[in-house]
């Protein structure tokens, strides 16, 4: 259980962090956030898609790390096997929350409980007149670039909303032993929308630089067939094949 708390110099004056760290806490998790700012480099190793929350109906962007729940492909033997690190898992034991001292404030957070955190690690806080070191420095710029770019995300997002750019997907797989499983509630973009887009827009979105996570995203799909190669070099329960269907409102309604 994580034992996240902002950081404070009078509290964490001795605190450290270990130069070797690895990528354990996302070991079981089959999906984990992206931004379109990183679609490009996540692509070249992963599908990346939107996924909606079912509670809040909220859409946000993730890579597939797996193929269905508790599988990650990409985590094993305590190695990554991604060419790539999405930002929000390569942060840790570090994050944004809320400063309680100070009102809708973000501020950087670590997780106390993290096994790469404590007073006998090589990488301090703070040095002994209590200033930042630069270690810390370093990493709470590269909080603030993340935070950045998960706002930049969000407007994309917003953008692929208002323009009704969304397309679900169902992926449908055959194992080796005849079995079939149905993954769905997954989200890539609408190609079809995106031709029919008008000339204006088009510029638009060029100018804005839209069309980078656009193809990127749209590319990404690809990786799908990574994720089978991964299984099957890791499972008796091999895939034989995989149909990815496009699923519109009329067959949704009918479900």
């Amino acid at each position: 259980m994580a034992n996240i708390v902002p950081v404070k110099k009078e509290q964490h004056q001795n605190l450290k962090i270990a130069t070797k760290r690895n990528l354990a806490h996302v070991d079981g998790q089959h999906i984990v956030p992206v931004n379109a700012r990183e679609f490009a480099k996540a692509a070249t190793s992963f599908p990346v898609v939107f996924v909606q929350d079912p509670d809040s109906s909220r859409f946000r962007s993730v890579v597939m790390l797996g193929l269905e729940g508790g599988e990650n492909l990409f985590y094993k033997d305590e190695k990554w096997l991604g060419l790539y690190v999405p930002q929000s898992i390569g942060m840790a034991p570090f994050g944004l929350g809320l400063d309680p001292e100070k009102e809708k404030t973000l501020t950087t957070c670590v997780d106390l409980d993290s096994p790469f955190v404590g007073e006998d690690k090589e990488q301090a806080l703070f040095d002994a007149e209590g200033n930042d070191t630069e270690f810390f420095k370093n990493v709470q710029e590269s909080l603030g670039q993340l935070y950045d770019n998960e706002v930049a995300s969000e407007k994309f997002l917003q953008e692929i909303i208002d323009n009704n750019l969304m397309q679900e997907l169902e992926l449908t797989m055959a194992f080796a032993n005849g079995e079939k499983k149905k993954l769905t509630g997954i989200f890539t973009l609408n190609e079809k929308k995106l031709q029919e887009l008008t000339d204006e827009q088009v510029v638009d979105f060029h100018k804005r630089g839209l069309f980078v996570p656009i193809y990127a995203m749209l590319g990404s799909i690809g990786q799908i067939n990574r994720l089978i190669q991964l299984h099957n070099d890791s499972s008796e329960d091999k895939i034989s094949g995989i149909q990815i269907h496009t699923v519109n409102a009329e067959e949704k309604a009918n479900a």
